[in-house]
């Protein structure tokens, strides 16, 4: 193994050497600094005669006289099934005071992209037990489901209630022994004093015991944060290929992540895209969200929830528009329904879950999932446009049918998308209580839903309940 001292630049996170011999890109490096540190960096490019490496720790204490040591390989992540119940930093490293991590295995942390022919098409339901989740917007397992939200909207808290809630129904409920479910937690530029409501909660509710979590906070390396969603889902994968587990992979916040992307970009000099981003954002992005999925003939599967907040609120921003256009649908948090007190703030109308019809129904959720799903979407819409005829004409001058519409959405609020994030609501409560919301309408209004259903569900008490309310 060649050392060289042939330092030329430091230029922010990167660090320019001079070599003598071919260096492969991705390729990991040690540098020692004088006062006998050891840091770790990677091969970000390399051309004749001169590489520039990005250092994990940060370039402080580097200097000319530092040694550089290329070692031959790519990194990997050190997996074995004893990393559940584990806190590491954003590099991989333990930081629970637990004992060091004795790997099955060592895993390229790059992965493997999923055949598109060995990909089996995601289909069968997950459980957050959130009811805007579940019954509007339903996850599948091997889907990627973003959360677009905003600053100060509280994504966290709701990214920690389905760390503890989510499940898989039908493993749960067979009588063979089904896959395992287990949650890996990435989060990326968070404060310490978030990381600190995190670990809490996961210790308080034992959700920890079938979690692996990592901790990039806001006041390390920038340079860590790129490696940090590559490390959870490399993990994701083992526990879910080799061992068999439904994981899913929650990361927040990916907008830190593309900061550090434009940072390092700005370090390299390249020429920058939209709004200072680097032109690629787009491809990196991808081979993080593409390695969702099932694959066939595999047990497990690996489902991402990314969690983005958008700069200004604006969903044209670059990040949550490259991320919609790889996800398939996203669930939107609401500034207004949040200053309103509705825990959590999920906004139905603009989410979308773009598998979700193939991932409810007979057999997966309930039969009347998507009438009720399509009908609660319907009437909230028209009640909605109708809150802002209200405030032109007055409620006075609406008619019979329309105070009824208008009274569904503030129940629709109250009631179905409020739950508090202590609250896990099944399946079956959920649409039971969207019956509840339904039958204070008139039958004649519910058509989209089939007639059987509505004989069997309907509820007639609601109805004439609503009607005393409304005389």
């Amino acid at each position: 193994m060649k050392e060289y001292q042939t330092i030329t630049e430091i230029s922010g996170p990167l660090v320019f050497a001079e070599v003598d011999e071919p260096v492969g890109y991705d390729e990991i490096v040690e540098i020692e600094t004088e006062d006998g540190r050891t840091l770790r960096g990677q091969v970000l490019e390399s051309s004749e005669g001169i590489v520039s490496i990005q250092v994990f720790e940060g370039t402080g204490g580097i200097d000319r006289n530092a040694s550089v040591r290329f070692l031959g390989e790519t990194m990997k992540m050190p997996v074995t099934e004893d990393l559940l119940g584990r806190v590491l930093d954003g590099s991989g490293n333990p930081i629970d005071g637990g004992p060091e991590i004795v790997p099955d295995e060592r895993h390229d942390i790059v992965g493997e992209a999923i055949n598109p022919y060995s990909r089996e098409y995601p289909e069968e339901f997950i459980q957050t037990g959130v009811s805007a989740i579940d019954g509007m917007n339903t996850l599948v397992r091997g889907q990627k489901l973003p959360i677009f939200s905003g600053s100060g909207l509280p994504h966290n808290e709701l990214a920690l209630q389905i760390a503890r809630q989510a499940t898989v129904p039908e493993e749960e409920a067979g009588d063979e022994e089904g896959s395992e479910f287990a949650v890996i937690f990435g989060a990326m530029g968070i404060t310490a004093e978030e990381a600190n409501e995190f670990m809490d909660d996961f210790e308080r509710t034992g959700a920890l015991e079938r979690s692996v979590v990592f901790m990039n906070l806001a006041d390390d390396p920038a340079v860590e944060r790129q490696v940090t969603p590559r490390l959870a889902l490399t993990t994701a994968e083992y526990l879910a290929f080799e061992k068999d587990y439904h994981v899913l992979v929650i990361l927040t916040d990916m907008t830190n992540y593309c900061e550090a992307l434009r940072e390092i970009g700005a370090a390299r000099e390249e020429v920058p895209g939209r709004r200072g981003y680097p032109g690629y954002m787009y491809t990196d992005l991808a081979q993080l969200y593409e390695r969702a999925g099932r694959i066939e003939g595999k047990e497990g599967s690996v489902t991402q929830i990314p969690i983005l907040t958008m700069p200004g609120d604006d969903d044209t921003h670059p990040i949550p528009d490259l991320t919609g256009y790889i996800t398939e649908g996203q669930i939107m948090m609401d500034r207004d329904l949040n200053s309103q007190g509705i825990e959590p703030p999920v906004n139905v109308l603009p989410s979308l879950s773009r598998l979700m019809d193939d991932g409810i129904g007979e057999g997966l959720t309930r039969e009347d999932h998507g009438d009720v799903s399509d009908q609660m979407y319907a009437a909230y819409a028209e009640g909605e446009d109708l809150r802002d005829l209200v405030n032109i004409v007055g409620r006075e001058a609406l008619s019979e049918r329309d105070n009824k519409f208008l009274d569904f959405a503030d129940r629709f609020e109250e009631e179905f998308v409020q739950q508090g994030y202590d609250t896990n609501r099944s399946i079956d409560e959920t649409l039971e209580l969207g019956w509840d919301l339904l039958s204070a309408l008139p039958k004649t209004e519910l058509n989209r839903i089939d007639e059987e259903l509505i004989a069997e569900h309907y509820r007639e008490d609601e109805s004439e309940a609503a009607e005393v309310t409304a005389d």
